[in-house]
């Protein structure tokens, strides 16, 4: 299945993430995308952006 479509951001630091969370309210963070990314499939999820955890330096 076709995931519909997002921005999406990988910010190096804390700080960096929280910020584009708190601005962007339709945002999910990712982390692993384990149950986040099959849910989007089945459209049971269409976050606006993801942001991806998995390159913070802290």
């Amino acid at each position: 299945m076709k995931l519909p479509a997002f921005d999406y951001a990988a910010p190096a630091t804390l700080g960096e993430a929280l910020s584009l969370l708190a601005a962007n309210p339709g945002a999910k963070a990712l982390a692993g995308g384990q149950s986040l990314i099959p849910t989007m499939a089945f459209r049971l999820a269409a976050p606006s952006m993801l942001v991806d955890l998995g390159k913070l330096e802290e």
